[in-house]
Parts: C-alpha cells; structure tokens; sequence
C-alpha cells in the first residue's frame, strides 16, 4: 500500500489522504476508512482461447460440466411460477408448467443407472467435505465411480462402498495421503467392506496404482506430535537411507514414518513414548517396534556408531 494526495476528496469525510491497495485493486480514505474505487468483478470468461477455433470450441454459457454432478450439470430446471419478465403466471400457465416439470423430474430418473448416479454423487459430496479432499480428486473419483458403473460392477453391490473405495483409489492415484481407515470411518460401510471392494475396482478395471512412499506421511505424523522441522527431515534422511539399502519393500508405509521419527526423536533429544507416537500414525505399538528393527538392520551399515547422527546427510526436501 501507498499513500497519495489525491486530487479528489473523500465523499463522506473530506479527506485528501488516499491509501491505494493495488494487491486488491482498491482505494481507501484513510481517515474514515470508505472504499473509493474497487476493482470490478471479471464478468469474462475464465479459460483462454489463442485462435477462433479454440474460442468456439470453449465458449458456453452458465457453468462449466462436472463429473461429480450426477448430470454433469447440463439438466432444464423448471423453477417458479413467474415467466421471464417476472410477471405471474395465470391458473392455466401454472398447470402447464407444474406438469412438465412433474414430467421433467419423472424422465431424469427413469433408468436406474441415472437413480444410482444420483445417490452416488450426493455420497461423495458428503465424504469429500468430510476427508477435505481436493476437487481434482472428487473429479477422479467420480470418474471412477462411472467407470465402475459402465462396467456393471455396482449391481448387486453397495454404492457407497463403491463411492469410498473410489474416493481411495483416487487419493492414491493423485497422491494425496488418506489412509483407507480414515476413508472408511468417513463412509456408512465398514473397513473391510472399502478394501474389499477398492481391491475388486483395481482388479476389474485395471487401474495402477502408485506405491505409498512413506516419505509421504512423515509430515502429518509430526504434526500430530507438533515435533521441530530438524526431526521431520532427520526421519525422511532416515527413510531415504534405507530405501537405498532396499528397507522399505513390502512395509505398511505409515509404520515405517512412524519408525524413523521415533528414531529421529531420540537422536534429537525430542523424548517422545512409542505409544504417542503409534496412536499419531494410525498404527500399534508392535508394529513400530517390528518396524525399528528393520530400520536399524538396513541403516547399519551406513554407520558405524549407534546414534542416527550419523547417517549421510542428503538434500533437504522442498519447502
């Protein structure tokens, strides 16, 4: 911000001291606070088009279509009982227009697979608010889910196990750490009912998955057990330094982050009991210890004394 002595005088104060916001676009007097001048709201569209080919292709009215609405937003509503100008409509209008939206609404669920759809949908609104998933992963998701659909796997089946084990495979495939417990307690179906049905919509529809890093997960953890920035990247050296010696392979991911910031810990003097630490991570305490012991026999030889002090250093992770 800056100020300026501007010619013209604030209208409800008088005042000539203008501030000028030009992160916001706006102008302000400084004495009693009343917004001059604001930017304007961008009525234009938000995509960009280089040629007249691209423009056309681009150009619509209303908004764009989404795969996690049920119709992929390009339904009729009927609403209201005014006509264009805002005038009422007579008895007879009134009756026409009641019916075909009775009509309208009859036709949008007439086959089952628009009714599945729809309380598809409506289950993974809920659960994506409920896991703070991104929108590019609701998008995959639901993509997924109408890939499943498509391939008739859902008949016979529950949906909103088949909404949470899309929502899964979805948060894998983008990377973004939720694991299947926590996708699980966020749905109406058990544990066991998601992975089963995760493991059917991989194997059916032939999806790849990427494997779970547990470099991943070293963040979340330390922030549960609010542990200083040195610990975090002590553990991911940690990690990076068995996963040369082949360490990691065939591990539960979040008990090995768990492993080397337990590890990481007691090098720092950051004093921290296994059972905290198994509870931030989503695990139990016989897991973290299996999984010290096979942190320590793959860093070993690395080192030659017993603090994790002396593990090679490798670049610092992006801030």
């Amino acid at each position: 911000m800056k100020m300026e002595n501007d010619a013209k005088r604030c209208p409800k104060c008088g005042g000539t001291n203008i501030i000028s916001d030009p992160e916001n676009g706006e102008r302000v007097c400084s004495f009693c606070g009343l917004v001059l001048e604001e930017a304007p709201i961008d009525m234009g569209p938000e995509w960009r088009a280089f040629t007249i080919t691209e423009k056309n292709s681009r150009s619509r009215t209303g908004l764009g279509t989404s795969l996690t609405l049920y119709d992929k937003g390009l339904s009729t509503v009927f609403k209201g009982d005014r006509d264009a100008s805002g005038r009422k409509l007579n008895s007879e209008a009134r009756l026409k227009m009641d019916r075909l939206r009775r009509y309208d609404n009859r036709s949008k669920f007439d086959e089952t697979w628009r009714r599945n759809l729809s309380i598809a949908m409506a289950e993974l609104d809920r659960m994506s608010v409920l896991l703070h998933i991104p929108s590019n992963v609701k998008e995959q998701a639901a993509h997924i889910y109408r890939k499943a659909l498509k391939a008739d796997l859902i008949r016979g089946r529950s949906i909103d196990a088949f909404v949470a084990a899309s929502i899964y495979a979805a948060c894998r495939a983008a990377e973004v750490p939720r694991p299947i417990k926590k996708v699980s307690e966020a749905s109406t179906r058990d544990h066991s009912e998601v992975a089963r049905t995760y493991r059917l919509l991989i194997r059916e529809l032939k999806i790849k998955m990427p494997v779970d890093e547990p470099m991943k997960f070293v963040a979340s953890i330390a922030a549960k057990l609010k542990l200083k920035r040195d610990t975090e990247e002590k553990a991911i050296n940690i990690l990076r330094s068995a996963k040369i010696k082949q360490g990691l392979s065939g591990k539960d991911p979040r008990g090995l982050a768990a492993a080397a910031l337990y590890m990481a810990c007691l090098d720092n003097d950051d004093k921290r009991i296994q059972k905290e630490v198994a509870l931030a991570a989503g695990t139990t305490e016989v897991t973290l210890r299996n999984r010290l012991r096979g942190l320590e026999f793959s860093i070993a030889p690395l080192r030659d004394a017993t603090t994790v002090s002396e593990i090679p250093v490798l670049p610092p992770i992006p801030q």
